[in-house]
């Protein structure tokens, strides 16, 4: 595959005359820039998820969480006072998980096996999530929806339960 920045140095050469030293600088900065964000890309993806899953779990755990009177509204056959904390610990479980490299493959299972049930309140409560169904979002849709980019960062994440371990992991 073609590298797309070294056809733009080779462009700007041409058309504008810029020094090959400093184009050559510039794709080096480029190439250690991108190099970096690919070492430490996952590290820091799988860490901001776990960090995500305990911080939301613990306000369930806590009784503060924003988001506990939507998940009542959602799972209203069992108690909230049962349930939203017991879900809390289920988050801080994939959170958990998530940060101990050797159990990341367990994390990714939970959320997996939990994510389904976040989407419930969009056809269960539209009301409550909607504002003109089906583009128009309230907070809590907004909300419930940001959780295809969790479902997202799980799976680049996941694919890398196989690889061998680095010092920074």
């Amino acid at each position: 595959m073609r590298d797309p920045f070294a056809a733009l140095v080779r462009r700007l050469e041409s058309a504008l005359g810029v020094p090959v030293e400093t184009i050559r600088r510039a794709e080096a900065v480029d190439r250690a820039i991108a190099d970096w964000m690919g070492r430490w890309g996952l590290p820091t993806l799988r860490i901001a998820l776990g960090i995500v899953f305990i911080w939301f779990g613990g306000l369930k755990v806590f009784g503060v969480s924003p988001a506990a009177e939507l998940v009542a509204a959602t799972v209203y056959v069992v108690p909230p006072e049962l349930f939203v904390p017991i879900l809390g610990i289920w988050e801080v479980l994939i959170g958990i998980c998530l940060l101990y490299r050797p159990l990341v493959r367990l994390g990714i299972l939970l959320l997996f096996l939990q994510m389904p049930g976040t989407f419930l309140p969009l056809v269960l409560l539209p009301e409550v999530t909607f504002t003109t169904i089906p583009y128009g979002l309230t907070v809590e849709g907004q909300y419930i929806v940001k959780n295809l980019v969790i479902i997202g960062a799980a799976l680049v994440v996941g694919s890398t339960v196989r690889e061998e371990r680095t010092r920074s992991d």
